[in-house]
């Protein structure tokens, strides 16, 4: 019956969902992607004006917004695109006035205007900026990346996340050459818990990690760098607009054609050397220490191939009556080199039957990328307009072999990502809608590159494998999305409301082709038989489709009040529900209830059977996503030049469908473990016979094994019922301050996540104190081998004190600069996992300092200087105190010693104060300007002074050991430099 009154209730309210979007009669869409202007008009007593109009005409764009005053004199400029605006205001018997404004995305700036009684109505009016022009009446903590700083600070890959470092507390995850999840993370959260909407479409990744659709395991850009208008990052949100984000949201949007053809062609080269002629080269890319000290003891020593090619063209402007256009290109060409170099032990005669030389030498990684973006904008009316815009992401890569692994064994990584928007903004009186119907298509497929049919894994060296990679995937998810948002500021009670609500609905498709370790990899083992048969085989075996469906619903409505001039309470809450998070009618095998239930003494962790076992009817949809925020301003002056603000608000994600087919995956798709005797060796009922056929034939032999049941053991993983999605509550307390086109802020902010999943292993555990690996027990269950638990009890702590500087740049005459500093204090802590695969149980993961750097400073700046013949310059300086590390480990006398380790300073500015270093400069210069046209070169020096950001240090807990400390890498690259070239027109 309850399953019954779940499943009516869920039909109900997918019902009311699409009579919502049936009763707008409007198109729909996705986030937010506009800004707004409010305020007062007030004449010279300060007394309301109303039915004064205002109207702000956009400057490149050429749109015009036009509002009447209330009787209490105020008006609201809602759904302004990203533009610099000029607002003027009128009214019979008064003089108009007008001033200057630039409205950035998501942003909410207030002016208010005082205008004096005049006899005449034919008065020009005068424009004039705004004494600042910035947002400072808000509870949120974000900042604006502008277009100005996406087209002159320097950026190695191209990749407008790369900017996201710009907001306090925020890191780039794998922000290297060979970086393959470039994504961004912030507070203590991973990064599987952000959010991207670009031009209101979400690109949440449903299915894989990595947070964002076609980030997990790529080295490419979510989106041409070159059609990013402007973005904004917020790192605590206390509005309930925005979705499926527990952590850090990147809100961006793109650029439109304008009342003009513009657009530019660009291309940047970063080869391994420049070849100056006449026998003269120079290195483009630096060696770091590591590559030093190899170059020093190995002659045969060569520095590691790379070279990068990125060129791009954009261009944008009208092309028939109320129809403007706007198009981008950008494409990325990596070559890389990798070499293997397998060289097997002396005094093992089964490795010299293995020609292992064959393997060795230098291979070609290429990376290929390509970006498409074309957007078409339709001025309906004065009041209604369209765009239409797609995207197309594609990418291939050769990669993961080199070392000790063979070019055999590397995989073909395809990514693609399309993307298609509608979106409709339509304004009247007081009324302003905003909407959008989106599509898009993820493809993840990673293949073998050159298949095989067994993989071969030796323990020496550690880890060194030849023959094909194990898996191929085909993952693919599919989402349409509409959504509508209505704001309504005629409404006054007690004050001034601004009401915003909205929906969204979301349908996606998921079909997955997980061919996880169908390559049967045999394993080899110096201790076993001295490497002459393998000690095991590893593989999986079974139907590798999935194929899903699922709804997210989504609705919201909040209220911007103003009780008084200079109190802003922003109230709001948002409810999020989908239909298939987890597989609902999924039935526990009835042989896992019974093996589980009669030999409860094999397991170390407790198989709690009301959680973990159903028979359909167990796991009911979780409704109570509902998620209240709740921030506040207050204008410490009339000019709101300084504001104490304050923000709490709950926040829910989602967990990813990968995770969620587990369970039906380990039993369809199941994995097997065959240790084999070795040879003269005891019988032992859990070990087989090797037979050569086994290699020589691969899976097909080693299916027979398993239907024959002389290996039937498949591994059970155990989904909770009443598994609950990540949530995370954040909270604020800060000051912010306008002088003169400075923004200064100081926070404080807090965030508390929890429900984070994990697996632990119920069967195995150490069984002696101290722990080490030689008493590591693994306690078979009949018919069965690995038995995992998931648990959503993993927690982080994330607290910090953030202080943000930020200047736009202005340009006046020749000269124009802009810069901002952000600086966080902050400490980070865990419990109850490491990863999707923790180690046995709970205990090993107590609350403790992880990925925890104390300091981190991020700076930039752009400054044209003129009598540099008419440079312009550029930079972004990364600073930190370094993440702490562990010493010791859990299976050490001294047991594990969190956090302990420092990693070693250096200095820049300040002694020793900075274990991560990282200084990146640009030098623009244009040659000629000729009727709009222009040539400009650039050059970017990345990691400028070479610093050797240090890491991979040593857990040695004895500080009298020569090892301790030690670092074993590097975690940034080297200094590079790049050169580019620019038309535009």
């Amino acid at each position: 019956m309850q399953r019954e009154r779940t499943k009516g209730a869920v039909r109900a309210l997918m019902l009311l969902g699409a009579l919502l979007f049936t009763l707008t009669g409007l198109p729909v869409m996705a986030q937010t992607t506009t800004g707004s202007v409010r305020g007062s008009v007030l004449d010279q007593a300060g007394t309301p004006v109303s039915g004064a109009t205002v109207t702000a005409r956009g400057l490149t764009l050429g749109m015009d917004r036009t509002v009447t005053t209330g009787a209490n004199g105020f008006y609201n400029l809602g759904g302004l695109k990203p533009d610099r605006y000029e607002i003027t205001v009128r009214r019979i018997g008064f003089g108009p006035q007008g001033t200057a404004l630039t409205v950035g995305v998501g942003q909410t700036l207030a002016h208010d205007f005082r205008v004096g009684a005049v006899t005449t109505t034919l008065e020009s009016v005068t424009i004039i900026a705004a004494p600042t022009g910035a947002e400072t009446m808000t509870s949120e903590i974000a900042t604006n990346v502008t277009r100005e700083q996406i087209n002159a600070l320097p950026s190695a890959d191209r990749n407008f996340m790369g900017l996201a470092t710009l907001a306090p507390g925020v890191t780039l995850q794998n922000d290297r050459i060979d970086g393959t999840r470039k994504t961004f993370s912030a507070g203590a959260q991973g990064p599987d818990q952000v959010n991207i909407f670009i031009d209101g479409a979400s690109y949440k990744n449903d299915i894989l990690q990595g947070g964002v659709a076609g980030q997990d395991a790529s080295r490419g850009n979510p989106f041409p760098r070159n059609a990013v208008q402007e973005f904004r990052i917020l790192t605590q949100n206390y509005k309930a607009e925005y979705q499926k984000a527990s952590s850090a949201i990147i809100t961006a949007t793109t650029r439109s054609g304008g009342e003009t053809w513009e657009g530019n062609i660009f291309a940047n080269i970063l080869p391994n050397e420049y070849n100056l002629g006449i026998g003269g080269k120079f290195g483009a890319i630096a060696t770091d220490s590591f590559q030093r000290i190899d170059r020093k003891n190995n002659a045969a020593f060569r520095k590691p191939e790379f070279s990068r090619y990125q060129f791009g063209l954009s261009a944008g402007g009208p092309v028939w009556d109320r129809f403007k256009f706007f198009g981008a290109y950008e494409g990325s060409r990596q070559e890389r080199a990798s070499r293997v170099n397998i060289v097997p032990p002396a005094g093992f005669a089964a490795l010299d039957t293995v020609n292992f030389a064959q393997y060795n030498g230098e291979f070609e990684s290429p990376f290929r990328s390509s970006l498409f973006f074309g957007k078409l904008t339709f001025e309906h009316r004065d009041n209604s307009t369209f765009d239409l815009s797609y995207t197309n992401r594609s990418e291939k890569d050769v990669r993961d072999f080199g070392g000790l692994n063979a070019f055999t064994s590397a995989t073909r990584m395809n990514n693609d990502v399309n993307t298609a928007v509608l979106k409709h903004n339509y304004f009247t009186g007081d009324w302003v809608s905003e909407g959008t119907a989106s599509f898009q298509r993820y493809h993840y497929n990673p293949v073998p590159n050159q298949p095989s049919t067994v993989n071969r894994f030796y323990g020496f060296g550690c880890c060194v494998q030849i023959g094909g990679n194990i898996s191929n995937q085909d993952f693919t998810q599919t989402r349409f999305s509409i959504r509508e948002d209505l704001t309504y500021s005629g409404f006054q009670w007690a004050g001034q409301h601004v009401v915003k609500g909205g929906a969204n609905i979301d349908f996606l498709q998921y079909d997955i082709i997980k061919r996880n370790s169908e390559t049967p990899r045999f394993v080899y083992e110096q201790n076993f038989n001295a490497f002459g048969t393998p000690q095991r085989v590893e593989f999986q075996t079974g139907d590798p489709n999935f194929k899903d469906s699922n709804q997210q619903l989504g609705a919201y409505i909040q209220d911007d009040w103003s009780p008084t001039k200079r109190l802003l309470l922003n109230l709001g809450i948002r409810w999020d529900y989908e239909s298939q998070m987890l597989n609902y009618d999924y039935v526990t095998p009835r042989a896992i209830v019974d093996s589980l239930t009669k030999y409860p003494d094999r397991l170390f962790i407790p198989v709690d059977a009301n959680r973990y076992f159903t028979d359909g009817n167990q796991r009911d949809r979780f409704l109570g996503a509902f998620q209240p925020r709740v921030g506040a301003s207050y204008a410490l002056d009339d000019a709101s030049r300084t504001t104490l603000f304050a923000g709490w608000g709950l926040y829910y994600d989602r967990n990813l469908y990968d995770l969620a087919i587990e369970e039906s995956f380990a039993l369809q798709h199941p994995s097997y473990r065959i240790l084999f005797e070795p040879p003269g060796g005891d019988a032992d009922p859990n070990t087989i016979p090797f037979d050569p056929r086994y290699l020589t034939e691969g899976k097909p032999a080693l299916d027979q094994l398993v239907a024959s049941q002389r290996a039937n053991t498949p591994e059970v993983k155990l989904i909770p019922n009443d598994l609950r999605p990540p949530m995370s509550q954040q909270f604020t307390a800060g000051v912010r301050h306008a002088i003169g086109q400075f923004v200064l802020e100081a926070a404080y902010t807090g965030v508390r996540s929890k429900n984070t999943p994990t697996f632990y292993f119920a069967n195995m555990n150490f069984t002696c104190t101290p722990r080490t690996f030689a008493c590591f027990t693994e306690r078979r269950v009949p018919g069965f081998s690995t038995i995992l638990l998931l648990d959503d009890k993993g927690k982080t702590w994330y607290d910090a004190l953030a202080f943000k500087a930020d200047r736009p740049y202005r340009r006046t005459g020749a000269i124009g600069w802009g810069a901002g500093l952000a600086y966080t204090l902050a400490e980070r802590e865990t419990e109850g996992f490491n990863d999707l695969f923790s180690f046995p149980n709970p205990d090993d993961y107590p609350r403790q300092k992880r990925n925890d750097e104390t300091h981190r400073i991020v700076s930039n700046f752009i400054a044209d200087v003129p009598y540099l013949f008419g440079a312009q310059f550029s930079g972004l300086i990364t600073l930190g105190s370094g993440g702490r590390y562990d010493l010791g480990d859990r299976f050490a006398p001294t047991g594990l010693q969190a956090g302990a380790g420092e990693p070693e300073r250096g200095s820049f500015i300040l002694p020793d104060a900075f274990a991560y270093r990282m200084v990146d400069l640009r030098l623009r210069k244009d040659f000629f300007r000729l009727r709009g046209q222009h040539v400009g070169l650039t050059a970017d020096l990345f990691n400028a002074f070479n610093y050797q950001n240090l890491g991979c240090y040593s857990n040695q807990p004895d500080a009298t050991k020569a090892d301790f400390g030690v670092a074993r890498c590097v975690v940034s690259d080297a200094r590079r430099l790049q050169l580019g070239m620019e038309y535009g027109f």
